[in-house]
């Protein structure tokens, strides 16, 4: 694991006891800590109770004065939470395991930091950053908000890259994270119950840069208003600045797993990044053609009769769902769950490559209806049941893709099992 020795002999209160907060309590108390943790759930608490050194008691009830830290999970609202509250008024700091990864890196073996946010496309971008490194031979590990608590993982060998996907959560609870590569997809409305409007979570992405040192390289998706005027607010750091523009024509026929304009622009983002870190052109395009994807992102997991049906479930907005739309010609489209929106305006303008819509989940009436008279609609009620009328209605050479533009929380535990749900679907249809 990623401890430090700064660690040793302070206090710290632990929130949150899911993958990431068992991994910072283990941390800590390995580096000699004083550990008090507390987690809702009963499970959670009782995997702390096994850990030695880590005492397990309501946080609500202790004084926080003198802590060296309120760690928290991100899914820990800081805008609503009495305990942040609290520790506020007792001056203590309220942060992460990734502001805890930054403290480490001081004891760690010679490394560089990759750090990559936005709205949509993180995930993707940095797996295949991680991906293009390892074809380059590099040392990799990815972490963050991807894959394997960072502060569970083992420290790289000297010359070793971390890649971290960073929520604006994250963010929210990092101080000291210097990247050496930064980079920002883009912003579009979301998690707006946690900020003080769309400028908030702005501001909230842009911390990513002004925590960097201003030498350090920073890679910036200029294709919505909010990322263009970060860009522009860090012009001074000139050869240092990279921006990727939107509409980038780009042969991505022998990118399999990096289909449509939004992968385009997630490929253009890994390429800078890339270059930054001295990959050689060879590399990168071994990497880009060999990567494979994530489950539930534009991931192909069938052909019946000459349909093919796509996975998209992690396309939890209408921004996110526009570009996959865009990716293929005849769209039999399956969207609908818990709105994070009334309206699917930034799926219109590719409104022409669906064929017909089919809503699902809470969000079914209303989508249908914002859809009538623009495409052949259906309110199929269940995701079940818009498999099998998609592919009774659906011809050879058709995609039937789940791009559902909203979460999942109405029908499934979450996004990846609204996918699972929609590949068992399909494995029926046989």
């Amino acid at each position: 694991m990623i401890t430090s020795p700064a660690w040793s002999g302070k206090r710290y209160a632990v929130l949150g006891l899911a993958r990431s907060g068992l991994a910072t309590v283990r941390a800590l108390a390995a580096a000699g800590a004083h550990v008090v943790a507390w987690d809702s759930d009963a499970e959670a608490r009782a995997r702390a109770e096994e850990i030695d050194g880590v005492i397990v008691h309501d946080l609500a009830t202790l004084n926080l004065e003198g802590a060296a830290g309120l760690v928290v999970s991100p899914g820990v609202p800081l805008n609503t939470h009495p305990l942040v509250a609290q520790a506020r008024a007792a001056g203590v700091p309220i942060v992460g395991d990734i502001e805890l990864f930054a403290e480490a890196r001081g004891t760690l073996p010679p490394h560089k930091v990759v750090g990559i946010t936005g709205t949509n496309g993180k995930s993707t971008t940095t797996a295949l950053v991680a991906h293009i490194l390892q074809t380059a031979g590099m040392p990799v590990l990815m972490g963050g908000n991807i894959g394997l608590p960072i502060l569970g993982q083992e420290p790289l060998v000297a010359g070793g890259i971390y890649v971290l996907e960073l929520s604006s959560y994250q963010i929210d609870l990092t101080r000291s994270l210097d990247c050496d590569v930064a980079v920002l997809l883009n912003i579009t409305p979301d998690h707006l119950d946690r900020y003080d409007g769309f400028e908030g979570y702005a501001a909230s992405k842009a911390r990513l840069f002004s925590m960097q040192s201003p030498d350090h390289e920073a890679v910036i998706g200029i294709g919505d208003a909010a990322s263009a005027a970060i860009a522009r607010s860090l012009s001074a750091r000139a050869e240092h600045l990279t921006k990727i523009a939107p509409g980038v024509c780009m042969d991505q026929r022998g990118w399999p797993a990096l289909q449509g304009p939004h992968n385009a622009q997630n490929a253009l983002a890994a390429i800078a990044v890339a270059q930054a870190l001295g990959v050689g052109e060879a590399d990168i395009d071994r990497g880009l053609a060999s990567f494979g994807g994530l489950p539930h992102r534009m991931e192909k997991v069938a052909e019946v009769n000459g349909v093919t049906f796509v996975d998209d479930s992690k396309a939890t907005n209408p921004e996110s769902s526009a570009p996959a739309l865009a990716a293929f010609d005849r769209v039999h489209w399956i969207v609908g769950g818990r709105a994070k929106g009334d309206d699917l305006n930034a799926c219109v303008p590719q409104l022409t490559h669906v064929v017909r819509a089919y809503t699902i989940g809470e969000a079914g009436a209303v989508f249908a209806r914002d859809l009538e008279g623009k495409v052949a609609v259906e309110e199929a009620g269940t995701l079940a049941a818009a498999v099998a009328s998609a592919a009774r209605q659906a011809q050879p050479g058709d995609t039937v893709l789940l791009s559902p533009a909203a979460a999942s929380f109405d029908q499934f535990r979450d996004y990846e099992h609204r996918g699972q749900a929609f590949r068992e679907a399909v494995g029926g249809l046989a």
